[in-house]
């Protein structure tokens, strides 16, 4: 499972000029689910996201979480983060989930991240979306959990 986390002022996901999820401070995150990942992958995730003390402080210092700063997710599927672009001009996906697969892991994790006390809001999956955000920072970090470790 690939996660690319965006600290944000705010964010907002449209699907047919539609808002379907909005949130002010947090993390946009993009997910992408791999073939081989497993429940544990997406825990461990939700966990991580959850602790990860990347606001600032006081002092400016990155020191706060996001239950700290009251801060929520807009959590957007996103298959493309297993593009393999190796090899000539077209990425392949073959180590992309299966949709049926990808949607229940995703799922899965959403309920992963609302389990550890964050509020969520989501795009829709497989959907043409259309997100919108103001980057805080900019920070964006990429967090992998290799399938089953």
């Amino acid at each position: 499972m690939k996660v690319v986390l965006q600290r944000v002022r705010e964010a907002r996901v449209e699907v047919d000029a539609k808002v379907v999820g909005r949130i002010d401070r947090g993390f946009l995150l993009l997910v992408g689910v791999g073939r081989e990942d497993v429940p544990a992958d997406g825990q461990w995730l939700a966990r991580k996201i959850a602790g990860l003390r990347i606001f600032p402080d006081a002092e400016g210092r990155m020191n706060l979480s996001l239950a700290e700063v009251e801060g929520k997710c807009l959590v957007v599927s996103q298959f493309t983060l297993f593009g393999d672009c190796k090899k000539g001009f077209r990425p392949g996906f073959t180590s992309a989930a299966p949709a049926e697969k990808g949607k229940q892991d995703f799922d899965d994790f959403v309920g992963y991240l609302r389990g550890e006390g964050v509020e969520v809001e989501t795009g829709i999956f497989q959907a043409d979306m259309q997100v919108h955000l103001l980057n805080d920072g900019p920070v964006t970090l990429i967090l992998e959990r290799e399938a089953g470790k």
